[in-house]
């Protein structure tokens, strides 16, 4: 069994110097003779890592790092050879406008061992956190997309996202029996709630303020109203094909979820003259994993 004491240590780049923490994890409290004088030799570690684009941000146990490139080697100070250790990495950037990611990844090593730590790549045990900036979607196109999804009486509606709630208030009012929408920004939610209040809806429709992601359920709904960019809908999907009953749909305005093709897609003008492009899903008992 290990056991973590923290301890601090300094990482240096060509250009810069950035400091980390760093986790050691003892095999045992008190160690023999022989592993201790292995021990008390000292090494270091080199660091590999490789980043999702050149001006994403990257942090060593939360500690800040500069941008140099995709790809970064630090040098780790002194460390006790063969001992195990532990450090977590963070990436945050923006594949767009819109889209902000944070992806963690933790390695334990030997010290003295070469760490690798490819941040391209999703780690299953750590999945992403996407903060999406809001963007209405005018009441008109709402409209469209509620027809596309053909929201009615008997439906459950729940949006990530919801913003000012606008979509769920015009869901409601369609005839949706209910609504749930899950607001990350407590700004953005606040509003919503005030607008579903001013909108009488506040029995029919439930503001949760937090994460879209993680830890929801929405297996009662029937119908999922998104607006929320490709890098976003790629994390949900999951989520709404193991939790989503079927015969529920998915509406969404302008974006995708991956190579899961749309039962349906339609362009339509908007009131302001712009084209507008939606879709719409449709879960099916092979949908589901």
């Amino acid at each position: 069994m290990f056991t973590r004491t923290a301890r601090m240590f300094g990482f240096t780049l060509a250009l810069f110097t950035a400091t980390a923490g760093l986790t050691a994890l003892s095999v045992s409290a008190q160690p023999d003779k022989k592993e201790e004088k292995k021990d008390s030799k000292k090494v270091k570690s080199k660091i590999k890592i490789t980043v999702p684009q050149d001006d994403a941000k990257l942090k060593i146990e939360d500690k800040d790092t500069k941008p140099t490139g995709v790809t970064r080697e630090f040098e780790t100070p002194d460390l006790e050879a063969g001992k195990l250790y532990e450090y977590t990495f963070s990436v945050t950037w923006q594949p767009n406008n819109y889209t902000t990611l944070t992806r963690t990844k933790s390695i334990e090593f030997k010290g003295g061992d070469d760490i690798v730590a490819d941040l391209t790549k999703v780690d299953p045990k750590a999945p992403d956190k996407a903060v999406i900036r809001w963007v209405p979607t005018p009441d008109d196109i709402v409209e469209e997309m509620l027809k596309l999804g053909k929201v009615g009486k008997d439906d459950v509606v729940y949006e990530p996202g919801p913003g000012d709630g606008r979509m769920l208030i015009a869901a409601v009012k369609k005839g949706a029996k209910k609504g749930v929408g899950i607001e990350l920004d407590p700004k953005k939610a606040e509003e919503a709630k005030d607008a579903v209040k001013k909108a009488k809806l506040d029995k029919e429709i439930t503001i949760i303020e937090g994460d879209a992601l993680k830890d929801r359920d929405y297996s009662e709904a029937t119908v999922v109203l998104l607006y929320m960019g490709n890098e976003f809908n790629n994390l949900l999907r999951p989520v709404l094909e193991k939790q989503l009953k079927p015969g529920s749909r998915i509406i969404s305005h302008r974006f995708v979820l991956g190579d899961w093709a749309p039962d349906k897609t339609i362009k339509v003008t908007g009131a302001d003259g712009e084209e507008y492009v939606l879709h719409v899903w449709t879960v099916k008992e092979k949908s589901k994993k």
